[in-house]
């Protein structure tokens, strides 16, 4: 039988990693969030153009796949972005029923615009820190965000777990 009176008191919250990542990731998406507003698109836009922007023409099918999302929200972010202009599809050329997806000259003029509004925005979150402080910070985050199961470059948010 344990003594209730002899047990630990709970950790306050400002001193549990879960809770202070929770505060830390509503703050920082909310923040990355208004600041992209001006450009017309949301950080779930923001990730889908940044992986087109490296692999431009997937398939819809190729592109949830690669990004951990169920094909219904997938298309749903392709409308918004082809709605925006941000988007074309065309026939995919290595499949007749598929369509390809590219970025438009749109995008890729907003796209330095929103990598700027991202470092701008992580300069302010590691205000303080030195090189050494952020490399271990990063390090330490891919490690635990590796451990959740998902793949750590792709947001939670945009995910069909």
């Amino acid at each position: 039988m344990t003594d209730q009176a002899s047990a630990a008191p709970p950790l306050p919250l400002d001193a549990r990693v879960s809770y202070l990542l929770s505060v830390l990731g509503t703050q920082s998406a909310r923040s990355f969030a208004n600041r992209l507003a001006p450009l017309g698109i949301q950080p779930n836009h923001f990730g889908l153009l940044v992986h087109l922007a490296h692999e431009d023409g997937q398939s819809q099918q190729q592109l949830a796949n690669a990004l951990g999302i169920h094909r219904n929200m997938m298309v749903g972010l392709i409308d918004e972005l082809e709605e925006r202009g941000l988007v074309e599809r065309s026939r995919h050329p290595d499949d007749r029923r598929a369509h390809a997806i590219r970025l438009t000259t749109t995008a890729r003029e907003l796209l330095p615009r929103a990598h700027q509004l991202a470092d701008q925005q992580e300069a302010e979150l590691l205000a303080g820190f030195g090189d050494d402080d952020r490399a271990s910070l990063l390090a330490l985050l891919q490690r635990l965000a590796s451990r959740g199961g998902g793949r750590p470059d792709v947001h939670p948010g945009m995910r069909h777990d």
